[in-house]
C-alpha cells in the first residue's frame, strides 16, 4: 500500500496538510453542487420544462460521479501524485464551466433547425443526449477526484467518512449559494464565481501537492482486484443509490409542494438532504458499527413512512402558521422538513463509511461502493420520474423507495428479527400509496371538498376538486388555484379572450398560452370564423378542460386544437403566425413560473405575430408588489415599444402590438361587423364604450432591472416580498392611479372623436372610480367605497364589476332596506334590477318564492341560477 510522507519530519505537518486537502475538497463540494443546480436551470431553459433540466442534469451527474469514481478505483493506486492530479482536474472543470454556455449555445444552435421535424418526444431524447454528453464530462472528473483523494490521505488519521462528510457540507452551501447569486447576479455571473471557486480549489491542492511526497510505488492489478468489494454488495448498494435519488425526488415534490413550491424553498430541501447526508458520514461511524448497520434499515424504512403519514398534518401546519418575516418562514420549514427527513438522511450518510470498512480498507473499498451508489442514483432519478411518478404518484415513490431501501439493506443484516419488521412496513406503505385528499393537505381553504380527479406526472400533477357548493376548481401542484367554476370567476377568466380579440380589427387565429379549464378559450367562442389553438403542458389539464369543466367552458374543447407542451418550447419551434397570443394568469413566485415573463419569452411571442397581431399578457395584482410589477412591465415595454395596458377587475392586461397600437378604431371596426346579438356576448354584455373605457395608459420607457430568464428577478422578489409587506394591494392600486392619465390624453391615444367623448368619458371615469373604490376598500373605509361604487355605477351601468360590487352592497344592507318598509323580495328584485346575474339574489328569491308556494314563480329563478352557475350544488340536485 502506499502512503503520503512529507518533507517535514514531523506527524504534525503531515497531519495539517491532508486537513488542508479536507478544506480543498470541501470547497470542491460546495463548487460541484453550485454548478450541479446552475446547470440544471440552464437545461431548464433549453428544454423549457424544469423537471427534464433536473433530471437530465441528476442523472448526467451521477453517471459521472459513478463511472468517474469506479475509474478512479482502478487508475488512481497506479498514479504516483494523486493531489496533483486532482488540482489538474479540479482547474479543468472549473474551465470547462465557462466553455458550457458556449458549447450548448453552438449545439442547440444546430438542432434547432431538427424541431420542427421532430415529436415533442423525440425533441427531448435528442436534447437529453446532447445535455448528458455534455455534463457527464465534467462530473466523471469529479468522480475520479473523489478517488484521488482519498488515495492522497490513505494511512493517515484522515477517514473516508471525514472526506465524505466535509465534501457534502460544502455541497449543502452549494446547493444554497445560487439562491443570493442568480437574482443578485445573474446565470452568467454566477457561474463566473463559481468557476472562480473551483480555480481556487485547484490551485490550493497545486500547492499542498508540491509540499508533499508520495514515496509508496503502484499498486498491482492483483492488489486491486482484492480491494474491489463484492459484486453482490456493489450492486446493493446501488439499488439503495437509486432508492435515496427517488427519496430525494419525492420529497421535493411533496414537500415542495406543501411548503409553497418557490426557488427557495427547493433549494433549503436539497441543503437540508445534503446536510443528514454529511452529518451522518461524520458522526454515526464512530459508533457500533454492527448495530448501526442492523438499524439504519429500519429506520429509512419506518421513517420514510411516518414522514408519509405525518405528511397531511404537516401540509396543515404550514398552511395555518403565520409567518413574521421570509427568513422565519424558510427557518420554521427547514425545520419541520429536517424532524422528518433528517433522521433517513443521517441513516444513509453513515452506510458508506461503515460498509467500506466491513469490506476491506475503508478508502479503496468507499470508492467502489460510491461508484456502484451514484449509477445506481442516475438509474433511479430516470425511473423514479419518468416511470414510478406517473404510474404510482410521487407519494407511492416515496413509499416504494422507503422500502426498497429497507429491503435491500436488511440483507446485510445478521440477526433475522429485523424481517419480523418488513411486514408490518409492507401493510404500512399498502395503507399510504395514495396521495391524501386535498381537504386533508389544506384544511383550511379546502375545508369540505370533494377530490373528483387526480393526476400526475413528472411535469407536475392536477387535482379538480368539488367545494361543498358544487363549484370545481383546478389545483396544479396543490398550491396554485388555476382556475375556478364561480360564476365571477367564469366571467374574468372569458374576458382574457375578449379583450386581446376586441382589440383586433379581424382576428382569423388566437393562440392561448395555457388552458387551465378551457373557459378562457370559451371566451372566444362569439367571434366568427376563428381558429382557436392553445399549448398546455399538463396532460392532467388537457384532460379536465374536456370531462369536468365542460359545463362552464361551453365545450370549448370541440372547437379548439390543443398543443402539448411547454409554452416556451413551442414557441421556439413552431413555425405558425397568429393574429392575436394571450398569456394565461398564473402564480410568477412559484418555481420556473418566472421565466413566462421574461423578456426572451415575450419576444418569442412578438415572433409569432402577425404583421398586425397583438399580444396580451395578463397579471393578477394580488400577486405582485410595486417593483416586481414595474420590472414585468419594463421588460414587457422592451420587446413592445408600443406597449399598453387595460385594467379588469383586479387584473392588469399588457397589450403588445406588433407594430402601432390601432386604439379604439380597431375594436369598433371589429364589432361592426357583427350582428348585434354576437357584439353582445362579444363584449360580455357589457358593450364597446365598456372595455374602452377599461384602458389605463401606455408603458412608458423606464430604467432599471428587467425580467431575464438568466438574470431572474421576479421569482426571486416575490416569495420574500410576501412577508416584508411590499405585496400591498391598496399601495399597488393607488401607484396605478397615479399612472392613469387624464381623460384627455386617453382620448388621444385611443383615437377617439370628440363626437364619442361623452359615451367614452363615462366609461373612462367610472373604471377610475371603481379602482379607488377598492383601493379605500382594503384600507378599511367600507362607506367611502361605497359611495364610490354608486358614482361609478351612475357613470357606467353597463360595467358587470361595478354592478356586482354596488349589488354585494345592496345585498349586505338589506336588512336596512327591509326596516324601512320595502318587503325583503322588493329588495331582492332591486339587487337583481342592478346586476341581474347576482347569484345569491337568485337563491334567496328561488327560497322566497318557493316557501310562499309560488312553484312555477320559484323554478324560474332556480333556472336563472341554474344557467348562470350550472354546477351549483343546490340547483342541480332540486327537483
Amino acid at each position: 500500500m502506499s502512503h503520503v510522507s512529507l518533507p517535514s519530519e514531523n506527524h504534525r505537518n503531515s497531519f495539517g496538510a491532508c486537513w488542508s486537502v479536507v478544506i480543498v475538497y470541501c470547497l470542491s463540494g460546495a463548487t460541484s453542487l453550485a454548478l450541479e443546480v446552475l446547470w440544471s436551470r440552464m437545461l431548464s431553459m433549453q428544454f423549457g420544462v424544469s423537471i427534464f433540466g433536473v433530471v437530465l442534469t441528476v442523472t448526467a451527474y451521477m453517471i459521472g460521479l459513478g463511472s468517474g469514481s469506479l475509474a478512479g478505483a482502478r487508475w488512481a493506486p497506479r498514479w504516483g501524485k494523486p493531489l496533483y492530479i486532482f488540482a489538474i482536474l479540479e482547474m479543468a472543470i472549473a474551465l470547462y464551466a465557462l466553455l458550457l454556455p458556449g458549447l450548448m449555445h453552438v449545439t442547440s444552435g444546430w438542432m434547432e433547425g431538427w424541431a420542427a421535424q421532430l415529436s415533442l418526444v423525440q425533441w427531448y431524447l435528442l436534447q437529453g443526449i446532447e445535455a448528458l454528453c455534455l455534463l457527464v464530462i465534467p462530473a466523471f472528473a469529479m468522480g475520479v477526484g473523489f478517488a484521488l483523494i482519498l488515495k492522497f490521505v490513505e494511512e493517515t488519521p484522515i477517514s473516508l467518512a471525514k472526506i465524505y462528510g466535509f465534501n457534502t457540507i460544502g455541497g449543502v452551501f452549494g446547493a444554497l449559494f445560487p439562491l443570493w447569486s442568480l437574482p443578485a447576479l445573474g446565470w452568467t455571473d454566477s457561474i463566473r464565481i463559481v468557476a472562480a471557486l473551483g480555480l481556487i480549489a485547484g490551485s490550493a491542492a497545486l500547492v499542498i501537492s508540491k509540499r508533499a511526497r508520495l514515496t509508496a510505488g503502484a499498486t498491482s492489478k492483483s492488489e486491486i482486484r482484492l480491494q474491489r468489494p463484492p459484486l453482490q454488495a456493489l450492486l446493493i448498494y446501488a439499488g439503495i443509490g437509486a432508492g435515496s435519488i427517488m427519496l430525494e425526488i419525492g420529497w421535493i415534490r411533496l414537500y415542495g409542494m406543501v411548503m409553497l413550491r418557490t426557488e427557495y424553498v427547493l433549494g433549503v430541501i436539497l441543503a437540508v438532504f445534503l446536510l443528514g447526508i454529511a452529518l451522518g458520514s461524520l458522526l454515526l461511524p464512530s459508533l457500533k458499527k454492527h448495530s448501526m448497520t442492523e438499524l439504519i434499515p429500519l429506520v429509512i424504512g419506518i421513517g420514510v413512512l411516518i414522514g408519509l403519514w405525518l405528511l397531511p398534518a404537516t401540509s396543515a401546519w404550514v398552511e395555518r402558521s403565520d409567518y413574521q418575516s421570509f427568513f422565519g418562514a424558510l427557518t420554521s420549514q427547514a425545520l419541520i422538513l429536517g424532524v422528518f427527513t433528517l433522521p433517513i438522511t443521517l441513516a444513509l450518510g453513515a452506510w458508506l463509511p461503515i460498509l467500506a470498512n466491513r469490506y476491506g480498507s475503508a478508502e479503496p473499498s468507499g470508492v467502489w461502493f460510491y461508484g456502484a451508489n451514484c449509477l445506481g442514483g442516475a438509474f433511479g432519478a430516470v425511473v423514479g420520474c419518468l416511470v414510478l411518478i406517473p404510474v404510482v404518484g410521487s407519494f407511492g415513490m416515496v413509499a416504494l423507495a422507503g422500502l426498497a431501501i429497507a429491503c435491500l439493506g436488511l440483507i446485510w443484516v445478521k440477526p433475522r428479527w429485523p424481517w419480523l419488521i418488513f411486514p408490518c412496513m409492507l401493510i404500512a406503505a399498502w395503507y399510504l400509496r395514495s396521495m391524501p385528499p386535498v381537504h386533508e393537505l389544506m384544511p383550511k381553504i379546502e375545508a369540505g371538498s370533494q377530490d373528483i380527479y387526480h393526476y400526475e406526472d413528472a411535469i407536475a400533477q392536477t387535482h379538480v376538486v368539488q367545494q361543498q357548493d358544487g363549484q370545481r376548481v383546478l389545483l396544479s401542484d396543490l398550491q396554485r388555484m388555476d382556475a375556478s367554476s364561480d360564476p365571477a370567476a367564469v366571467e374574468i377568466q372569458m374576458d382574457q379572450a375578449r379583450l386581446a380579440l376586441l382589440l383586433h380589427r379581424n382576428p382569423r387565429s388566437i393562440l392561448f398560452l395555457g388552458l387551465g379549464t378551457g373557459i378562457s378559450a370559451a371566451g372566444s367562442k362569439p367571434f366568427p370564423g376563428l381558429v382557436r389553438s392553445a399549448v398546455e403542458l399538463s396532460r392532467g389539464s388537457i384532460y379536465a378542460a374536456k370531462h369536468w369543466f365542460a359545463p362552464v367552458n361551453d365545450n370549448i374543447m370541440d372547437q379548439l386544437q390543443v398543443q402539448r407542451d411547454d409554452a416556451r418550447h413551442y414557441l421556439n419551434t413552431t413555425q405558425r403566425q397568429y393574429d392575436v397570443i394571450v398569456g394565461d394568469l398564473f402564480h410568477p413566485d412559484l418555481a420556473g413560473m418566472g421565466s413566462l415573463l421574461s423578456v426572451q419569452q415575450f419576444k418569442r411571442a412578438r415572433d409569432h405575430l402577425n404583421p398586425d397581431g397583438i399580444f396580451v399578457q395578463w397579471l393578477a395584482l394580488n400577486q405582485f408588489d410595486i417593483q416586481s410589477l414595474n420590472v414585468v412591465m419594463r421588460s414587457f415595454q422592451r420587446v413592445f415599444p408600443n406597449a399598453q395596458i387595460f385594467m379588469d377587475g383586479m387584473h392588469l392586461a399588457l397589450v403588445g402590438p406588433n407594430g402601432q397600437f390601432a386604439g379604439a378604431s380597431a375594436l369598433l371596426e371589429n364589432l361592426s361587423r357583427m350582428p348585434a346579438e354576437l357584439q353582445s356576448q362579444s363584449t360580455g354584455g357589457e358593450g364597446a364604450w365598456t372595455w374602452l373605457g377599461r384602458y389605463w395608459g401606455p408603458i412608458v420607457e423606464t430604467k432599471g432591472p428587467l425580467q431575464d430568464e438568466w438574470v431572474p428577478y421576479v421569482e426571486f422578489k416575490l416569495p420574500r416580498a410576501r412577508y416584508d409587506g411590499s405585496v400591498n394591494l391598496a399601495s399597488l392600486m393607488l401607484w396605478l392611479l397615479q399612472r392613469h392619465p387624464a381623460p384627455e390624453e386617453a382620448m388621444k391615444i385611443l383615437g377617439i372623436s370628440e363626437s364619442d367623448k361623452g359615451k367614452f368619458g363615462r366609461a373612462y371615469v367610472s373604471t377610475e372610480l371603481t379602482v379607488r373604490a377598492w383601493a379605500t376598500s382594503v384600507q378599511g373605509d367600507v362607506e367611502k367605497a361605497t359611495n364610490l361604487i354608486w358614482l361609478a355605477y351612475q357613470a357606467n351601468p353597463q360595467d358587470h364589476w361595478i354592478a356586482s360590487a354596488l349589488a354585494d352592497s345592496m345585498m349586505q344592507s338589506r336588512m336596512q332596506a327591509t326596516q324601512q318598509g320595502l318587503s325583503e323580495g322588493d329588495a331582492l328584485q332591486r339587487v337583481l334590477k342592478i346586476f341581474p346575474n347576482h347569484v345569491n339574489a337568485l337563491r334567496s328569491l328561488w327560497h322566497l318564492e318557493e316557501s310562499a308556494g309560488n312553484v312555477k314563480l320559484a323554478e324560474s329563478y332556480r333556472l336563472r341560477l341554474h344557467g348562470i352557475s350550472p354546477l351549483d350544488a343546490e340547483t342541480s340536485t332540486a327537483p
